[in-house]
């Protein structure tokens, strides 16, 4: 593995001030690449792990929900390195509502969930495409989730946006290439946000043949493989111990 491996490329990781978006962000620093961090709120984490990371970097506070502020992470990005090679839409929102509680699953919480997780993402992957056109290695990994695939997740709301998302993955691949698009879809992934999830993280321990849950690196580890590959395109990318194999 070389340090200069992504030398010369330039990455936005959107969401990357913690857990998996943080974990991608210092594993294509570590192999050479420019790297933006960004956040939507957590401005103070975000800035000292852009500090922290060893090679050339930059903060950039964005809410992805909002149009414009997508639009500026990306302007602000080639106004300052001219370039933009991959783009990792990790930038997500939940909160847990029991699948059979439909009157819990609000419409505020419904709207936000699809604000954020899909017209988010999509505002800014569409703005992003122009730019990535002129990159001989031009990669968009979206950060899905295993929720997308099997009727599982936190709400109900969260499962359909990461479905939209597994969709758009291979309609975007299919119509945009040399454009590489993938998705890595993670199951149950111990980071901030899930921390005192300890029921959840029991149950998938006790069903999956690999009886844990995923780590950040885990769902890094999988970023890397498919950037790296140069022939693969319209993959949703299970990372989830073999949990799906399951349930």
């Amino acid at each position: 593995m070389s340090e200069s491996e992504f030398s010369g490329r330039v990455a936005i990781v959107t969401g990357s001030s913690s857990g998996i978006g943080e974990e991608t962000a210092r594993r294509l620093s570590a192999l050479g690449a420019t790297v933006v961090v960004n956040s939507s709120s957590s401005v103070e984490a975000g800035e000292a792990i852009s500090a922290e990371l060893p090679g050339e970097s930059t903060y950039i506070r964005a809410d992805i929900a909002d149009q414009a502020q997508g639009h500026a992470l990306i302007d602000q990005t080639i106004e300052r390195y001219g370039r933009l090679d991959f783009l990792v839409n990790n930038a997500g929102w939940t909160t847990s509502v029991a699948h059979h509680e439909l009157d819990a699953l609000t419409d505020e919480i419904f709207q936000k969930t699809f604000d954020v997780n899909v017209f988010g993402t999509w505002w800014l992957t569409k703005y992003a495409i122009p730019h990535l056109q002129k990159s001989d290695d031009a990669n968009i990994i979206n950060i899905t989730s295993i929720a997308g695939v099997r009727p599982v997740g936190s709400s109900m709301a969260y499962s359909m946006t990461k479905a939209a998302l597994n969709h758009m993955t291979l309609l975007l691949a299919k119509s945009y290439g040399p454009i590489r698009v993938n998705a890595v879809a993670p199951g149950l992934v111990r980071t901030p946000w899930t921390e005192d999830w300890e029921d959840q993280h029991a149950g998938v321990a006790a069903m999956a043949p690999v009886p844990r849950s995923a780590t950040p690196e885990d769902c890094g580890e999988a970023v890397l493989a498919l950037l790296r590959n140069k022939y693969v395109s319209g993959e949703i990318f299970v990372v989830d111990g073999g949990l799906t194999q399951r349930i």
